[in-house]
């Protein structure tokens, strides 16, 4: 799956282990590392669905986007590059069609 990133802070954490673990710590730098190359491994977002992380969709005033697990209460949030998003006949979310995606943050959105 093709990934960008919100901004370069994310894309550094992203692209430099240490850098991750001095922001993040060693454990969710762990995570945050093995989400990315989850994602980056899948060819549709329905390939990430049933992996470790919880992958799932975000509701209300943050409707169209995603979010997986890291430690908790940290989440990975990232929405799709495709919009608007594709939606079968009764507005669900087609997760297969999407393939690629940006990460916006990493957040406790609880």
């Amino acid at each position: 799956m093709d990934i960008t990133f919100a901004n370069n802070k994310l894309k550094k954490i992203a692209n430099d282990d240490r850098l991750a673990e001095k922001k993040l710590g060693k454990r969710e730098a762990q995570l945050f590392k093995q989400r990315l190359d989850d994602l980056t491994a899948a060819q549709t977002l329905e390939d990430v669905r049933h992996l470790p992380g919880n992958y799932h969709e975000l509701v209300k005033n943050r409707k169209g986007q995603w979010a997986c697990n890291l430690v908790h209460p940290y989440r990975l949030i990232f929405e799709p590059h495709v919009n608007p998003i594709p939606t079968n006949k009764d507005g669900q979310y087609l997760w297969i069609e999407i393939k690629g995606i940006e990460i916006i943050e990493i957040e406790d959105y609880h």
